[in-house]
């Protein structure tokens, strides 16, 4: 049987497509620990965002924001383990910064957005156990394809690459306990023996906190 830890915060990050959800439900069905999934389909701004970035993208990063706080309030009430899909640091660090970059969030909203973060982050602690995906353009295009959702039918090319390349570089700083996985060449929604192998990698880092 599976160790189960208890009263733990393992989140799952990465680019879109990159298997954070599919990898979190996994994992919850493994060790019976608590999923939180990002609210995409109930998101009311998510298919207008990817029709009209520039006018839906200070909303979008507010619901988000939003979203992701009141699920930190939950996990640091509760008893249980939870698993996150995606952080609250990938919406300040690289979603929020690489739309403004690329002038679908104007300087005014980007600053409002970014105080905001400021004043909620007194109240956040990093998850006990960040797990990183890490998978290249054409990964990322093929997993988007494969589960076939219509808003993401217009995401572009080099908007995905930008976030790669943000993704990239908050990962090379971040200072609490990661692990890293290469999916590139991993399957481990077909493949019993990759998922046993990501399930090895992440007990070793939990053992660790012990």
């Amino acid at each position: 049987m599976a160790k189960k830890p208890t009263n733990m915060h393992i989140a799952i990050a990465g680019n879109i497509g990159a298997g954070k959800t599919t990898l979190t439900t996994m994992l919850a069905k493994h060790y019976g620990w608590e999923p939180h999934f990002e609210d995409v389909e109930d998101n009311p701004y998510i298919s207008d965002f990817y029709d009209d970035m520039p006018r839906w993208s200070f909303n979008l990063q507010i619901y988000f924001l939003n979203s992701r706080f009141n699920t930190i309030m939950k996990i640091r009430e509760g008893t249980e383990t939870i698993i996150q899909d995606r952080t609250i640091y990938e919406d300040a660090h690289i979603f929020a910064p690489n739309l403004h970059a690329m002038g679908l969030m104007t300087t005014r909203d980007y600053e409002n957005y970014q105080e905001l973060f400021k004043s909620l982050n007194h109240f956040i602690k990093a998850p006990d156990l960040l797990v990183y995906l890490r998978g290249s353009i054409p990964t990322l295009v093929n997993n988007i394809q494969k589960r076939g959702r219509d808003y993401e039918d217009s995401i572009r090319l080099d908007y995905l690459k930008r976030l790669n390349e943000r993704y990239e570089a908050w990962i090379s700083t971040y200072k609490d306990r990661m692990l890293i996985i290469d999916v590139d060449n991993l399957n481990f929604i077909e493949k019993q023996e990759d998922l046993g192998f990501v399930i090895g990698k992440i007990e070793a880092e939990v053992n660790g906190l012990f």
